[in-house]
């Protein structure tokens, strides 16, 4: 292989002790750590069948005559965004799946987000040093709601048009400068002709611009700080225990960001969402029947339903009700979200260091007061289908808000004692977090019975040597790798990793020699973890094992 390029870039960039670097990082293997993951790919798939969409769609509000593949509504004035979104469903190939695929993706990524914020919070991964990613993420959140609400606003149907109606609504609620802003934005009064062109400028180019900073800013950070691991055998505030960046996590990563795509794209051609046929062009004076957004803007739509008809007036200034559910809410949620970190530190008087994560019952207040304030959003969610509530269950719509307005006091104080409680119970648990042990019965040669316990992978290796006979030799490397030396001379106290190169590699070792950087390469295997390999960045030979000094490095 001709390695002349490489190291062209490397005399000029240094980018071989960075790459030998950054492919030997650690990071812990755990599967809620892909949580953050789904979200990444996500990001990238809306990005890649966002690309196709721009091509057949037209952001105009002008009027034109419909006459494509959808016969009912042929001969029909229609908007110019609304005809090519039918067109690019019906008549571009794959436009359909691409359209669905999209939305699918916009869901998935927002739901990925949450479920990722509410790991870091219930496990404190936001503690001091990670106050400022979780500023990052909090923004990435935002946005995202944000260009969800604009991307299902732009096909110009009736369900979309009632939303953005909406918007214009708590835009003008804003005291003193509501009517500016309204008029900013839209352009003058609502509908207009402008909305369409500049929330797909907005949804297209700025939004994911601030994203992709974010997103990147968020890893950066991330890789910078190194990554945070539960707590177990092995694992402190000074090192990481887990898989190498190559090729374990690499190759794992990789296989999961196919799998995020092959189910998006099975939803996409499989599960119908937003048909924007059955709803019809949008009309200022028409409403429809059950019409709620998409499911992460629930919450919102729940509020302005709940909240009483309560208006202020002073200062020769009305504050419309709607400005409590859609301003104040929204800005009170995301203020107390982005200032947690400083919130519980202020109570906890906590300024360590914290790289080992919590279990949810060991702070019990922590994990009350999510709970709690999930049940709140919870039942705002739900007060978004009052109407379809009530039509379902064939009960008044005055009854079915009443009780959600009962609901929305009641329910989130008893979850967060509900999961105080559990979580007090879960930590005074001797057994909790533990693998329960086996119990053997024994019987002696006078007839007498006794139990004992027994470590169940000690009985599971007493099957396996009963069924296959006598315990196999281990590996060469497997023996090093937990102590046994060519001499037989186990490790010394203190060697808590060996340094294990693969066949493999050292045949390409010694094939293409010493790379210039001169760097170690080889990249650190926590003790205990059998069939471990090397690299094919290794430039050294097999060490077996190395000592470790000062305080503990990041493995």
């Amino acid at each position: 292989m001709n390695y002349a390029p490489i190291d062209w870039a490397d005399e000029r960039l240094g980018i071989a002790k960075f790459t030998r670097k950054s492919l030997n990082k650690i990071f812990p293997d755990h599967w809620s750590f892909m949580l953050g993951e789904i979200a990444m790919y996500s990001f990238f798939i809306l990005l890649g069948t966002g690309v196709f969409l721009t091509l057949f769609f037209v952001p105009s509000s002008a009027d034109t005559v419909y006459h494509g593949s959808y016969a009912p509504l042929n001969g029909h004035v229609v908007s110019q965004a609304y005809a090519s979104t039918l067109d690019l469903s019906f008549n571009v190939r794959a436009g359909l799946v691409m359209r669905q695929m999209h939305h699918w993706a916009a869901n998935v990524f927002v739901a990925a987000i949450v479920v990722h914020l509410l790991r870091v919070f219930f496990t404190g991964a936001f503690r001091k040093p990670r106050e400022i990613n979780w500023l990052v993420g909090s923004l990435l959140l935002m946005m995202a709601i944000l260009e969800g609400f604009l991307g299902y606003s732009l096909p110009d149907d009736l369900i979309s048009g009632t939303g953005i109606r909406i918007a214009y609504s708590i835009t003008l609620s804003v005291p003193v400068v509501g009517s500016y802003l309204a008029s900013f934005l839209f352009g003058g009064q609502f509908p207009g002709n402008s909305i369409i062109p500049r929330f797909y400028t907005i949804h297209i180019l700025l939004i994911p611009a601030l994203m992709a900073g974010l997103l990147g800013a968020h890893l950066a950070i991330m890789w910078h700080q190194k990554h945070t691991q539960y707590k177990g055998k092995g694992r402190t505030e000074n090192n990481v225990v887990g898989i190498a960046m190559w090729p374990a996590y690499a190759l794992q990563a990789g296989g999961f960001f196919f799998l995020t795509a092959a189910v998006l794209a099975a939803l996409g051609g499989l599960v119908q969402i937003n048909p924007i046929w059955m709803y019809g062009q949008y009309i200022p004076y028409k409403v429809s029947y059950a019409v709620q957004p998409d499911w992460y803007m629930g919450w919102l739509d729940g509020a302005l339903r709940l909240f009483p008809s309560w208006e202020i007036t002073g200062f020769g200034h009305m504050i419309p009700t709607i400005f409590f559910p859609a301003v104040l809410l929204p800005g009170v949620t995301f203020g107390l979200l982005m200032a947690w970190p400083w919130i519980e530190r202020h109570f906890t008087k906590d300024y360590e260091v914290h790289n080992l994560l919590d279990n949810p019952r060991d702070n019990a207040w922590r994990t009350s007061i999510g709970v709690g304030v999930m049940a709140f959003y919870m039942v705002l969610f739900f007060a978004s289908s009052t109407d379809v509530l009530a039509n379902a269950f064939s009960l008044s719509l005055n009854f079915v808000l009443w009780a959600f307005r009962v609901l929305i006091f009641v329910i989130p104080p008893v979850a967060a004692y509900v999961a105080y409680k559990l979580a007090q119970e879960a930590r005074s648990a001797s057994t909790a977090g533990k693998p329960r042990k086996a119990m053997v019965v024994f019987r002696s040669s006078e007839g007498e019975y006794s139990t004992e316990e027994s470590d169940p992978r000690h009985e599971l290796e007493l099957k396996r040597i009963a069924l296959h006979g006598d315990a196999p030799m281990p590996l060469p490397e497997e023996a090093k790798l937990h102590g046994d030396a060519e001499d037989g001379a186990p490790l010394k106290k203190g060697e808590d990793f060996a340094f294990i190169r693969s066949s493999a590699a050292a045949v390409i070792a010694e094939e293409i020699g010493e790379r210039p950087s001169h760097g170690s390469g080889v990249y650190q295997v926590p003790r205990g973890t059998p069939g471990a390999g090397g690299g094919l960045f290794s430039p050294h030979g097999l060490k077996v094992p190395k000592e470790r000094k000062g305080s503990e490095e990041e493995k």
